[in-house]
């Protein structure tokens, strides 16, 4: 059990010490990775950048992730096979034009920073099916990425053994690993969301600070 994610995340920086003046960037998971990204960014003194990615939601279930979308990629789970195709299709197509306005938001002037012979450090405050976070890992594959490593303070087992199987994944850091896993939020005493505007403000700050 974290306090909240500051918490969560000064635990996880001791853990990426390593990194340390390595060509490595950080990148956050919006919206609720950003609060940890910024912390482990300013300690370990890297660059914070965003992934945009969006879990496919179970029809019957909204909290459950069958599938996960980026503006370039998709990855589905064997659940979908009981789905019908334009629930997925209807699904992806709506998520995009969420990431695309998010990207218009995140990026009004400027772009993406490039994570080309880097090591992404993948960070978010929690995973429950893995399915995002295999979405994430095959864009930063196919954006020539040097290593991808998975930063998180919790996440279900079933989840991790999921990962661990990824082919894009190099290394996975967790925290906590609970048996009896029932969602990110049990695991933090305050579990505040976190709204587009807010992140946005993070990462900007998060980079003034590195750049001074």
């Amino acid at each position: 059990m974290f306090r909240d994610r500051i918490q969560a995340a000064i635990e996880l920086t001791e853990l990426l010490k390593p990194y340390q003046g390595q060509n490595a960037i950080i990148l956050a998971i919006p919206r609720r990775g950003l609060p940890l990204g910024v912390v482990i960014a300013r300690t370990l003194k890297l660059p914070l950048d965003v992934v945009l990615t969006k879990k496919i939601s179970h029809p019957h279930n909204r909290e459950y992730a069958i599938g996960a979308v980026s503006l370039s990629s998709v990855v589905l789970d064997d659940t979908v096979k009981k789905i019908p195709g334009s629930y997925i299709e209807g699904e992806v197509n709506s998520i995009r034009k969420i990431l695309s306005e998010r990207y218009r938001l995140y990026y009004p002037d400027h772009n993406p920073m490039s994570v080309r012979d880097r090591t992404a450090i993948v960070v978010d405050d929690g995973i429950a099916t893995g399915n995002t976070m295999l979405a994430t890992a095959e864009l930063l594959f196919k954006e020539k990425t040097k290593k991808i490593i998975v930063a998180v303070p919790v996440a279900s087992p079933q989840a991790i053994q999921k990962l661990e199987k990824s082919p894009y994944i190099n290394k996975i850091i967790c925290l906590e690993q609970p048996v009896n896993f029932y969602a990110v939020g049990a695991h933090y005493e305050v579990f505040d969301q976190v709204t587009d505007e807010e992140a946005v403000k993070l990462l900007k700050m998060a980079n003034r600070t590195e750049n001074v």
